[in-house]
């Protein structure tokens, strides 16, 4: 398939804004955590994995890195520099070299428990998964100039929950540990904020407008305390091994750069009911994960192939690839949740 062709499936994928099949969850109650979930527009779900099985997702990402080959030692703090990983966003968001398709990555979006949560949230068991990225951060970076970039994933055309995002924790992440920052409540009053037109922050991370992040929103620090003058809250999501948090993709949120001794671990999940896909939505996919190739957090639509290759000193990566070290199985779950196999 062309790069044309790609880019012309994947414009046609946004096509439309709204979705017929939408769920409205304005007047339901439940009586677990998904009462907490559409009150402020996230919630933690604790255990959703043991320790031991978090304890292997660190394990296997930190051999991911070792992979690489390029002196990477996780009891030697310096060798936690640019020079001795490969190319990350914000310090530690792997989106490239064949990662969203690593076998761990498809273990952890397959664990049982968590596609449950999303069979429970969404009300139906057939599903589609994002291609997302993991995240690998190392604490006390000197090699970094890092600073807050809140944002939210939906594109203010788009109305009514069409996303949630999720990650699973890995490892302890207290308040010194870096990790994600919430606004409880802001996805409640997206539409009332963007009632009226509004500027995007021009942040010095913001990616160019070429490469067409149809659900992204940068936020001005005026815009955070509309939000807080509003009842809105700001808080750090502490997490232990095992631990899932989700969050409505119009909240406002960020990643904070850990402080402490811990590295961070966590995995990106995003799951939608495959009936918001399109036929087209759904080739693009198979393509994608045919490909290795990543997506957007959006699972069904705003599927962008994630084709950048990582820059080292303005030159590609020497360390680039396009396959992952180990391969997903291709089971039955997995290839549903990629769109490749029919429920």
């Amino acid at each position: 398939m062309s790069t044309t062709t790609v880019q012309e499936m994947a414009a046609a994928t946004n096509e439309s804004f709204t979705i017929k099949d939408l769920v409205d969850f304005s007047s339901r109650t439940y009586g677990d955590w998904r009462d907490e979930f559409h009150q402020n527009g996230c919630v933690v779900i604790k255990n959703v994995i043991s320790p031991e099985r978090a304890k292997y997702y660190c394990d296997k990402q930190i051999q991911w890195l070792k992979n690489f080959e390029l002196g990477f030692d996780e009891n030697d703090e310096s060798t936690w520099t640019a020079d001795h990983l490969p190319v990350s966003f914000k310090g530690g968001m792997y989106f490239a070299y064949g990662s969203t398709h690593e076998k761990m990555a498809w273990e952890a979006r397959t664990e049982p428990a968590v596609v449950d949560i999303f069979e429970k949230l969404w009300e139906t068991k057939e599903l589609l998964c994002s291609f997302d990225g993991l995240n690998i951060s190392m604490p006390r970076r000197k090699d970094l100039n890092w600073s807050p970039w809140p944002h939210c994933d939906q594109n203010p055309d788009r109305k009514g929950m069409q996303a949630v995002q999720g990650l699973l924790n890995f490892a302890p992440n207290g308040p010194k540990d870096g990790g994600l920052m919430l606004m409880k409540g802001s996805a409640k009053l997206f539409d009332e904020f963007f009632a009226q037109k509004r500027d995007q922050y021009d942040h010095e991370d913001a990616p160019p407008p070429e490469l067409k992040y149809m659900d992204l929103f940068l936020f001005h620090e005026k815009d955070l305390k509309w939000f807080q003058d509003k009842g809105c809250e700001l808080v750090k999501i502490n997490m232990e091994p095992g631990d899932f948090v989700l969050w409505d993709s119009r909240t406002m949120h960020y990643a904070c750069l850990p402080e402490g001794d811990q590295i961070r671990h966590v995995q990106y999940i995003c799951m939608t009911p495959k009936r918001f896909a399109t036929p087209q939505a759904l080739e693009l996919k198979k393509f994608c994960f045919e490909n290795s190739m990543g997506t957007t957090h959006w699972p069904h639509c705003n599927i962008r192939p994630a084709s950048e290759k990582p820059m080292r000193n303005g030159e590609v990566c020497h360390k680039y690839r396009t396959e992952p070290f180990e391969k997903p199985e291709r089971t039955d779950t997995v290839l549903r949740l990629a769109g490749v196999k029919e429920y």
